[in-house]
């Protein structure tokens, strides 16, 4: 009895000590610290007037085409133009034989000769029969005759000025003359051949290159959407700038003069949803030619209080959609989930999702998450854009 209370008295013991040790080891251990603020690079937003542009696909086409053809039938006596040459608006090009049309005329001539000679005499005949008319000289029917016979020579007179007329176009189309300035191609014909009037294969074809056109493309829910902006108000419209289209030729470079737009098309392709707009362009170099591919950057208006954003502040989460870290008011990361509109420059053009005075994470993403704390210092725009280049 004596061993088992000594017993529990030393079991206690061991006990109480063990307790106490672990309190004692508890109270040492420190307090967890709240974590520290990451350094990170913002840029705040500021809104602004920006113009907006589209750039378009398009094909560069001639401002006119002439495929010179003959008028009249015969040979081709002789050739007036050097092939690939400059030639202007009513130059001869072809000369075709022109004896038969030149005989054709002097037969033409001498019929209006003797039409007005014979018209001298029907006249001089009816007026003589309408004086003795009147003293009961002659018959009535005698003058009916006489004054037919002066009608009749007046309408051969007209016909055979008429055949004249004609006769005199058909000379003058022996010479084959160019209806537009322009550059000449080669020739699909040579000297003594023979040609027939408004015959299918051109002799030549005359294209003018300056002005020149560019034809351009857009789809068609691209300017549906433009119209709607420009009716709610949030793209207003210069009309002086949205006249004028700056061109990206196939090599890359800017062609130096700029064009107008002249129409846009009230009709969509089927077969690719798109429209076409046309551009006029000054071509005194000729460095446009038809057929070549180009771009140009077309004016779709002026949106105000635009948000830039530099591009690498936004980034897309699991889903796709575009994202940017903001911090807070109380310098804590936020993510936001954003629409964009298109690129500009180094800049995405938010339209949802940022405001103006928000301060954008974009240095330090890797080492941050959403609510985390910050320490936000700002950084220049024009330093992102270099080193997002």
């Amino acid at each position: 009895m004596q061993r088992s209370r000594i017993a529990f008295f030393v079991f206690s013991a061991l006990v109480g000590s063990v307790a106490l040790s672990g309190c004692d080891q508890v109270a040492e251990q420190p307090k967890a610290s709240a974590p520290a603020a990451t350094p990170v690079g913002v840029v705040t937003l500021t809104s602004q007037a920006i113009t907006l542009k589209k750039e378009l696909p398009g094909r560069v086409s001639a401002f006119q085409i002439a495929e010179i053809r003959p008028q009249v039938s015969g040979i081709v006596q002789s050739r007036l133009f050097e092939e690939g040459t400059q030639v202007e608006q009513g130059q001869a090009l072809y000369q075709i034989n022109p004896d038969i049309f030149e005989a054709e005329l002097a037969a033409s001539k001498a019929a209006v000769a003797r039409a007005e000679a014979s018209i001298a005499s029907s006249k001089s005949k009816a007026s003589r029969y309408k004086e003795l008319l009147e003293i009961k000289a002659v018959s009535q029917q005698d003058f009916d005759e006489a004054d037919a016979a002066y009608k009749q020579a007046q309408a051969e007179l007209l016909t055979a000025k008429a055949q004249l007329k004609s006769a005199q176009i058909n000379l003058d189309y022996s010479h084959v003359s160019s209806p537009i300035s322009g550059q000449i191609s080669k020739s699909n014909v040579t000297v003594g051949a023979l040609v027939s009037a408004n015959q299918t294969t051109a002799l030549a074809t005359v294209t003018q290159l300056d002005p020149i056109y560019v034809d351009l493309t857009q789809s068609s829910n691209e300017l549906t959407q433009l119209k709607k902006a420009i009716s709610s108000g949030s793209l207003s419209v210069d009309s002086k700038a949205q006249a004028d289209v700056e061109l990206q030729m196939e090599d890359g470079s800017i062609y130096p003069i700029k064009g107008t737009l002249q129409f846009s098309e009230v009709t969509v392709d089927p077969s690719t949803g798109s429209v076409t707009l046309r551009a006029k362009f000054p071509n005194p170099d000729k460095l446009l030619l038809p057929g070549m591919y180009a771009r140009a950057s077309v004016v779709e208006g002026v949106k105000q209080d635009a948000i830039l954003v530099p591009q690498r502040g936004v980034s897309r989460n699991t889903k796709g959609e575009p994202t940017a870290m903001v911090v807070s008011k109380e310098n804590t990361v936020e993510s936001r989930v954003l629409k964009v509109d298109r690129t500009i420059g180094s800049n995405w053009l938010v339209t949802a999702g940022l405001a103006d005075g928000d301060k954008v994470i974009v240095e330090g993403l890797q080492k941050i998450r959403p609510g985390a704390p910050v320490s936000p210092s700002e950084v220049s725009p024009s330093a992102t854009a270099d080193k997002a280049q």
